[in-house]
C-alpha cells in the first residue's frame, strides 16, 4: 500500500521546498518532488503544514516512567513515548553498571534491534568514565576498557553496540578507541578530565563524537579550550547538544552551533521522567528527583539527564536560539544519522531514505509521526 503525503513545507538538510509531496511505499521514500503528485492508495493532505525527516536520537535512557534498564518492554515504553514526539530512530542508552548486567542489557537491546529496525542498538555511556566526572554514573561500577572488557562487551551486543562514551585518560583508554572503532563501533569522548591534547589524541585514535558538549568534562576556556574546543577543531567530530534550557545556556549553545555548523547532534539525554510527572525516579542505582522537569540526583544539585523530547529541543533552537530551521532540523536528522554512519538512509525526505517523517503545526508542535511509512501518531 503506498501513502501520499501532499502539500507541506519540507524542511531538511537539502534545504526547504514549498507544495511538496512525499510517496511511501513500504518503509521507503520512492519519490519526492513539488506541485504536481503521484497516486496513491492512501493520500493524506498536509495543509500546508511543515514535514520534516524523522528525529534521530543518539542518547535517550527513559521515558514515560520508564527506563533502559527495565529490559525490553521498559525499552519498548519509553521509545513509544519518544515517537510520539518525532523520534523514529533511538539508540537505547545505558548508564553505568556491573559489566553482567550491562552484558544483559545490551543483549536485551540486540534482541530488539532484531525485530524492531526503529531501535539503532546501543550506545554505551558507561562504564569507561572518569570517576572525576561521573556526573549521575555510579562511581563504584566505573572500570578501565581493558581489551577482556571491551571484547564481553562487544560480544553481547552481538553487533549492535553503536556508540560507546570514553573518557581518555583512563589506563588503555586510546587502544580501546581505536579496537572500538575497528569494529565499526561510533566512539564519543566524554564524562572526561582530559584538556584539548588528550582529547584531540583521542580522536586521531578514532573517536568521532564529543557526548553532551559543556557537561562532565572540563569547559571552554579562551587558554585551555579543553574538550570542546578539541570537538569544535577537528571537522569529523559531531558533538552532541541537550538543548533543554537546563545543561547548555541558550547563548553558549549558539556559540557552540555557530562554531560547528552541521556538526551538533540534538540529542534528548532523557531519562524515565520525560513525557512523565515530576516526582522520584531511578537513573541505573540513583535516586533522582524531578521537579519542574529538571532531573537532578537526590540531595544534590547534580543533572541527572533530562526530561527533554527532540521536538521540544527543535522549537528551543529556533525560538529561543534563533536557529534557522534547516540548520535546526538538520541537527536533529542528518547530523546524528550520518555520526552513526547511516547517513546514505536516514535523515532527508529523498528517495531511497527511510519513510520516516514528522508533520508538524507552524508553531513546531507534532501533529503527525510516520515511521517505516506508518504513522504512529
Amino acid at each position: 500500500m503506498t501513502t501520499l503525503l501532499r502539500g507541506g513545507r519540507a524542511v531538511d538538510a537539502a534545504g526547504r521546498r514549498d507544495d511538496t509531496w512525499l510517496l511511501l511505499d513500504g518503509g521507503t521514500i520512492t519519490a519526492a518532488g513539488t506541485g504536481d503528485a503521484p497516486a496513491a492508495d492512501d493520500v493524506v493532505e498536509l495543509d500546508g503544514a511543515w514535514v520534516t525527516p524523522g528525529f534521530v536520537d543518539l542518547h535517550v535512557h527513559g521515558g514515560g516512567g520508564q527506563a533502559a534498564e527495565d529490559g525490553a518492554d521498559g525499552i519498548r515504553g519509553a521509545l513509544e513515548v519518544h515517537r510520539s514526539h518525532g523520534t523514529t530512530r533511538s539508540l537505547v542508552s545505558l548508564v553505568t553498571a556491573p559489566v553482567e548486567r550491562l552484558e544483559a542489557s545490551l543483549a536485551a537491546v540486540a534482541d530488539l534491534a532484531a525485530a524492531d529496525d526503529r531501535v539503532l542498538g546501543a550506545h554505551l555511556e558507561g562504564p569507561f568514565l572518569s570517576p572525576e566526572r561521573c556526573g549521575a554514573h555510579d562511581p563504584e561500577h566505573l572500570v578501565a576498557p581493558t581489551p577482556a572488557v571491551v571484547d564481553r562487551l562487544l560480544a553481547a551486543a552481538r553487533g549492535t553496540l553503536r556508540l560507546v562514551t570514553v573518557a581518555p585518560e583512563l589506563p588503555g583508554a586510546l587502544d580501546a578507541v581505536t579496537r572500538l572503532a575497528d569494529a565499526g563501533v561510533t566512539v564519543a569522548v566524554g564524562h572526561t578530565a582530559a584538556g584539548m591534547a588528550l582529547t584531540e589524541q583521542a580522536f586521531g585514535a578514532g573517536a568521532r563524537v564529543l557526548t553532551h558538549a559543556f557537561n562532565a568534562m572540563p569547559g571552554l576556556g579562551h587558554r585551555a579550550p579543553g574538550p570542546v574546543g578539541a570537538a569544535l577543531a577537528d571537522p569529523r567530530v559531531t558533538l552532541e547538544l541537550v538543548l533543554d534550557g537546563h545543561h547548555v545556556h541558550p547563548v553558549v549553545a549558539g556559540l557552540l552551533l555557530a562554531g560547528a555548523p552541521g556538526r551538533v547532534a540534538l540529542v534528548s539525554d532523557a531519562m524515565a521522567a520525560a513525557g512523565a510527572d515530576d516526582g522520584r525516579y531511578r537513573l541505573g542505582r540513583s535516586d533522582v528527583v524531578v521537579r519542574d522537569g529538571v532531573a537532578r540526583i537526590a540531595g544534590t544539585g547534580t543533572l541527572a539527564g533530562s526530561t527533554l523530547t527532540l521536538d521540544d529541543a527543535l522549537r528551543r533552537a529556533v525560538d529561543v536560539v534563533g536557529l534557522d530551521p534547516v540548520a535546526a532540523v538538520t541537527a536533529l536528522t542528518a547530523t546524528p544519522a550520518r555520526a552513526l554512519g547511516l547517513g546514505d538512509r536516514l535523515g532527508l525526505l529523498a528517495p531511497g531514505y527511510a519513510a520516516d517523517a514528522v508533520v508538524l503545526d507552524e508553531g513546531w508542535s507534532v501533529r503527525q509521526v510516520w515511521a517505516r511509512g506508518c504513522r504512529v501518531r
